[in-house]
């Protein structure tokens, strides 16, 4: 059962600690959405960069005024964006697959 929580807690000690580490993740899919141009990797771009403006804000205290040690807000956040990039990176392993697909069978075809 720890071993379900390691990646959160590692998610937790980096981005609570550095929130601006969010906009990493958050430029990647954002490249990938350029190259592939599905909707889905663009939103998960937009879920991270929402994520780090949220995770600075908690950390200035504007949107926590008091002890905000306890954030049960992160065993929802963190599993949501982990689940969205798994899924947006096989979407576009996916996509990189059928292009590759596409540009073999017109070499083929020439």
């Amino acid at each position: 059962m720890e071993l379900l929580f390691l990646p959160l807690t590692a998610m937790g000690i980096v981005f609570i600690l550095a929130p601006f580490l969010a906009l990493v993740p958050a430029i990647v899919f954002t490249c990938l959405y350029a190259i592939s141009k599905r909707f889905f990797i663009l939103l998960t771009g937009l879920l991270w960069l929402v994520y780090m403006f949220y995770e600075t804000a908690m950390k200035l205290r504007i949107l926590c005024s008091g002890e905000c040690n306890i954030r049960v807000d992160l065993l929802l956040i963190y599993p949501l964006l982990l689940a969205t990039s798994a899924i947006a990176t096989i979407i576009y392993i996916r996509h990189r697959v059928k292009s590759r697909r596409a540009e073999l069978s017109q070499e083929g075809d020439d």
